[in-house]
């Protein structure tokens, strides 16, 4: 018989043999494959906007071709700077993604206090997609054309105005862009309600709009809106007789939103490196193209560094835009 002092040995005994477990299951951890969870990408917009589509669409395809589970989450507000606050607050380790768009590099020019810094603590993993703006104006406005706007413009200054789903807006920034580079001057209406605007845009409460094309396809084509130009490099597909911007004068409006994905800094380059590859498959598939199609995207791609130079681009511009604009952060 064995006898135990003071329990010394017994305790000794334990911590020994749970070391040694310890040891013996470790590298099984380590070695666990990514994903061995859900993965969650939150998206900084609400339900059904195409930020939210793009990323549903995605999660299906992962779900196929990768066996992943995927799930999206709708965090909207403040610029996109709401669901960049969930995923700064949630591990560096690829399991939560940040679906963002352009309002997010204009937030910290309309923001003081946000509690992160978008460049340093963010990686970008990859853009995974692109849409434009079309010019829209109330028919009632006698203008035929960009240049026909921008003479209008100037020969009643402050009259009209313009509108948009609210400060930092794809609608609010290319207005304001507009508006500095043709030098006019008009108004800004943002309304926290976007389907609002769209509504005061075609009762002429509001006379003019760049906004994305989906929602006013049927619009232009009914004559309730009257379509001027498009942000795009070359004409659409769906607006082959609507000019570029370019095409009259205005190159410098040729720009576009995006949808993008990013995680933590400090996520592993392994895991960064997985998650692009495995998105780059999954926009190639013909079910996510076609579906990117019907919200009027186009799948980009690429490796995250040229995600993060667009990134970096985007922030610079757009924050000299609002500061030209004198919009102070809030």
């Amino acid at each position: 018989m064995i006898s135990f002092a003071n329990g010394v040995v017994v305790r000794r005994m334990l911590l020994a043999g749970f070391a040694m477990a310890c040891g013996a299951t470790a590298p099984q951890v380590a070695s666990q494959p990514f994903p061995n969870k859900p993965i969650r990408i939150v998206v900084g917009a609400g339900v059904s906007t195409p930020s939210d589509i793009l990323s549903r669409v995605l999660a299906s395809e992962l779900s196929n071709s990768e066996k992943w589970t995927v799930i999206v989450e709708n965090r909207p507000g403040a610029s996109q700077v709401i669901g960049g606050t969930e995923v700064f607050k949630s591990p560096a380790d690829g399991y939560t993604i940040f679906n963002s768009g352009l309002p997010i590099a204009a937030a910290p020019a309309l923001q003081a206090k946000i509690p992160f810094d978008l460049l340093k603590d963010f990686q970008s993993v990859i853009q995974i997609a692109r849409s434009y703006n079309v010019l829209v104006v109330h028919p009632s406005l006698e203008a035929k054309s960009l240049p026909d706007l921008v003479k209008l413009l100037k020969a009643q200054p402050d009259k009209l105005n313009y509108s948009s789903g609210g400060l930092g807006t794809p609608a609010h920034l290319v207005g304001e862009l507009f508006r500095q580079q043709a030098d006019v001057r008009a108004a800004h209406v943002p309304y926290v309600q976007f389907p609002q605007a769209i509504t005061d845009l075609l009762n002429g409460t509001n006379h003019y709009m760049f906004i994305t094309t989906l929602p006013v396809m049927g619009l232009i084509g009914d004559g309730k809106l009257r379509a001027l130009a498009v942000t795009s490099p070359q004409r659409l597909p769906a607006l082959r007789d609507v000019p570029t911007v370019a095409e009259q004068g205005y190159a410098g409006l040729t720009v576009g939103d995006w949808s993008g994905m990013m995680v933590r800094t400090e996520t592993p380059a392994a895991i960064v490196t997985q998650l692009n590859g495995a998105l780059n498959k999954s926009l190639q598939a013909s079910s996510v193209k076609e579906a990117f199609a019907r919200v009027a995207a186009e799948p980009v791609g690429g490796a995250p560094d040229v995600f993060a130079k667009q990134l970096r681009e985007d922030v610079e511009k757009w924050g000299k835009v609002i500061a030209t604009a004198g919009v102070k952060p809030k």
